[in-house]
């Protein structure tokens, strides 16, 4: 957690690589989710199973009675819950990327912070001027992207735009959700259980639409571990290995260079770019999401849930939970 006189060690070359290696792992998300050639949900459901593969097995082993004393202790609930709201999450941000840019799509699901401080004011929460502020600014960017979208006649472009938002939505709900079961699971149990849940959801919504679930070319197949391992395990693991040297806030607001490093990626990689007049609004609503991270710096909140943190992370029954305005799930 960010406390005010914090003094933490200098920037190392490992550290810097760290959160280098991190940013491009949770950018390159929209360009492989564009890239590969399986559907939407295919990939949505594909990439959470296979975090369960590497996960469960090493949950079984170390984490037995906690798995089975999570409805003892009123966990399970919020554990379900969680995983319901990450396949809304990524049921409706992994489509976007292949209905709009990358660029775009990648910018309006960095909304979760904004939806996160709306929900915190739900909760009863007060939130300052600074933080109104950049919410202000942050709609009206995302509301310019979209209309760019919209003014052009780009109707699946638009649709994708607005499933991003959604996406940044469901985000804020899942991360809300998944800080109460935090609160009494280890984050090794808490994920397992999560993307559990998701996978499970996901399968069946794809059995349901008869959605391909195989016969992919070996490009896809690949694209879909770099996925799993990249956004879904390593990055968010390499920024929480960096918060012992860096400050919270400050690595909130680094991951948003995500949105320029995945508009780099997808124009390099898949030769996209926004339209020219999109540039406008994204770059408010970046702005906008930064103001927001910044203005909730005096709210401590836990760092975010590491999958491949096995050993050392215990659950932590009197923690009470904080909306993580600056937090993001795994993309």
């Amino acid at each position: 957690m960010e406390r005010s006189g914090d003094v933490r060690p200098r920037l190392d070359p490992l550290t810097i690589a760290a959160v280098t290696v991190a940013i491009i792992a949770v950018s390159s998300s929209g360009a492989l989710i564009a890239y590969a050639a399986a559907p939407a949900l295919a990939i949505a459901f594909w990439r959470n199973a296979m975090a369960v593969g590497v996960l469960a097995p090493v949950a079984v082993m170390r984490r037995r009675d906690e798995l089975r004393g999570l409805r003892a202790k009123g966990a399970l609930r919020w554990c379900l819950l969680a995983g319901i709201a990450l396949a809304a999450h990524f049921g409706t941000w992994v489509p976007a990327p292949k209905l709009t840019t990358v660029a775009t799509a990648t910018a309006l699901v960095a909304t979760q912070p904004v939806w996160a401080g709306l929900i915190a004011v739900g909760q009863g929460r007060r939130l300052g001027r600074w933080t109104w502020f950049g919410i202000a600014t942050a709609v009206v960017g995302a509301a310019v992207t979209a209309g760019v979208d919209f003014t052009s006649g780009g109707h699946t472009a638009l649709l994708g735009d607005v499933l991003a938002v959604l996406g940044g939505m469901m985000a804020a709900v899942y991360t809300s959700l998944g800080e109460k079961a935090r609160a009494q699971t280890s984050t090794t149990t808490y994920t397992t259980v999560c993307y559990s849940v998701c996978a499970v959801l996901l399968l069946a919504v794809c059995l349901a639409f008869g959605v391909q679930l195989s016969g992919y070319p070996g490009s896809t197949w690949v694209a879909l571990l770099a996925l799993t391992a990249g956004a879904q395990l390593l990055g968010h693991s390499l920024l929480n290995y960096a918060l012992h040297k860096i400050s919270a806030t400050t690595i909130s607001v680094l991951v948003l260079l995500e949105v320029p490093g995945a508009a780099l990626l997808g124009w390099a990689w898949l030769g996209q770019t926004p339209r020219p007049a999109a540039w406008p609004g994204i770059t408010l609503l970046v702005a906008g999401v930064a103001v927001v991270v910044l203005g909730a710096r005096r709210t401590p909140t836990p760092p975010t849930p590491d999958p491949l943190d096995l050993d050392t992370d215990q659950p932590t029954p009197e923690a009470r939970p904080t909306p993580a305005i600056g937090r993001r799930p795994h993309r």
